[in-house]
């Protein structure tokens, strides 16, 4: 069976890893072994999955009106109404 070795790793990587490791009742190589088998197995479903930030990005744009903006804000205003409920306290 073929081996890797890791040298020079983070101390506080290390810990996190050993504490994983501990909390799943295995050792560290062990540990190691679980978290690339899972990464393996997910990471075509890692790489389809949209980050937020593309999300948002997908989202600009899709909204277009022939109004001024002042209008638009205008037209907000105009639609708002007062609460008596926070005018008159909680």
């Amino acid at each position: 069976m073929p081996t890797i070795r890791i040298t020079e790793i983070d101390k506080d990587l290390y810990e996190g890893i050993k504490g994983l490791a501990f909390e799943g009742n295995r050792s560290v190589e062990q540990q190691v072994l679980f978290m690339i088998k899972d990464y393996m197995a997910k990471r075509h479903l890692l790489s389809k999955t949209k980050t937020a930030a593309q999300v948002l990005l997908e989202l600009s744009g899709t909204w277009e009106d022939e109004r001024m903006a002042q209008e638009v804000v205008q037209d907000i205003k105009k639609a708002r109404r007062n609460s008596r409920t926070l005018s008159e306290g909680l």
